[in-house]
């Protein structure tokens, strides 16, 4: 096993009384965004909301992550299947690695297979942009239904 990584999740506002239940369990299991790390311990270094549109806290939460030892910085799922998904996603991900200098990863548990449906059905995610967005969450549907 490789050394730990410790990580800090931004999660959106809207979910901020989010216990972290499916992005603790993704983690815990490596699925989603969190297979990247299927070889080495994971230590959860910082968990917080983004507060709310326009995400005044990404300016200033990812500072307190690094400082105790945040590598990578995950945008939760959340950011991404809520409706409508964030429209700060990609400035969120700019900064903070501009700024901070430590990896930024969108997403973090599997995408819900009910997220999938209707944002199939809306076509929010059809172009390439949003479809490289989403390719660290999206798995398979047995993945996926368990995360419903």
């Amino acid at each position: 096993m490789r050394d730990t990584i410790k990580i800090g999740i931004i999660i959106c506002d809207r979910y901020r009384t989010c216990a972290g239940g499916k992005c603790l369990r993704s983690m815990r299991n490596r699925e989603g965004a969190f297979s990247i790390y299927k070889d080495q311990q994971v230590e959860l270094v910082g968990y917080t909301t983004c507060d709310g549109c326009p995400g005044g806290n990404v300016e200033y939460a990812p500072e307190e992550m690094v400082k105790n030892g945040a590598q990578v910085i995950h945008l939760a799922t959340g950011l991404v299947v809520g409706y409508p998904p964030c429209p700060y996603l990609e400035y969120f991900q700019d900064f903070i690695e501009a700024q901070y200098k430590v990896r930024v990863v969108v997403g973090t548990h599997p995408i819900p297979e009910k997220y999938l449906k209707i944002h199939s059905k809306l076509k929010t995610w059809e172009s390439p942009q949003w479809r490289e967005l989403i390719r660290p969450t999206l798995t398979d549907e047995q993945t996926r239904l368990a995360y419903d």
